[in-house]
């Protein structure tokens, strides 16, 4: 019978060391990205389970994600924060599914947090060029041979002028490129309360943020995807937006996404 390994990607910052991974009940493979002052990589076998504990200077959760996917080994890959708490047996639950699902690339889950306390969608169900907008990072998982050659947008996310929707872009690209992503609405963990440091809610900052990963999911479509965010969010940012302020502060964000893409292009 074929084994098939699950391996945990973890992106974190200035941890100690790798001990980290036992306070998220990580039992299975994992590669642990934490960004510090200090640049190191080294691998370790213990309680049936291979860590690759890497440390690096780079800043940016896109680069962290790239990093970790590129010394991924495992046939199914994770992606986790800092704050994912694993049930006892997540990876039976996940290597389940995909054993089950064998058409399928991709599989998100349910993990439980003050935010979401129920699944996004209450049923199984093909993730789409809409639906995937939904998905949160922590929630993704991939067969590691299909998505090797796709990568993170490095100009969004957690440590970028743009701060969010770097999952989004990549699970847009995954479609776009063909592959197949199925959600289940199977809770394999809990998230920790924690406040954002970066999620001021929905002012002027993050309406910049939005637009940018518009444009980086689709340059074509973003005006629409923009208008359609604008309206039918109006209810949760009117307090301190304007519908117009809303859509202007969003063409802001694709305007200087699109500059800093040509920028690096040219670099």
């Amino acid at each position: 019978m074929l084994i098939i390994k699950l391996e945990v990607l973890l992106s974190a910052m200035y941890l100690d060391n790798y001990r980290y991974i036992d306070s998220l009940n990580i039992v299975s493979d994992c590669v642990l990205v934490n960004q510090c002052n200090r640049e190191m990589k080294s691998c370790v076998r213990e309680q049936k389970r291979k860590i690759c504990y890497i440390e690096t200077t780079e800043r940016g959760l896109s680069k962290s994600r790239n990093m970790a996917i590129r010394n991924a080994t495992g046939d199914i890959w994770i992606l986790c924060d800092n704050d994912v708490e694993y049930l006892q047996n997540y990876d039976q639950l996940i290597l389940e599914q995909y054993e089950k699902h064998p058409e399928y690339d991709g599989i998100v889950f349910h993990v439980e947090s003050p935010i979401n306390p129920v699944p996004c969608f209450p049923t199984e169900r093909e993730i789409n060029y809409l639906s995937c907008g939904k998905i949160i990072s922590y929630e993704i998982s991939f067969r590691r041979e299909r998505v090797k050659d796709i990568q993170f947008d490095e100009l969004i996310g957690a440590g970028t002028r743009f701060k969010m929707g770097e999952e989004n872009a990549f699970l847009y690209e995954c479609l776009r490129r063909g592959l197949r992503i199925y959600y289940i609405p199977i809770k394999i963990a809990k998230l920790r309360y924690e406040p954002s440091t970066w999620n001021t809610g929905f002012d002027r900052e993050y309406m910049i943020g939005r637009g940018a990963s518009f444009d980086a999911m689709t340059s074509r479509w973003s005006w629409l995807l923009i208008l359609q965010f604008a309206v039918r969010k109006y209810k949760l940012y009117r307090g301190k937006l304007k519908l117009a302020e809303a859509i202007a502060g969003m063409l802001e964000g694709r305007r200087l996404y699109r500059k800093e893409k040509k920028g690096s292009a040219v670099g």
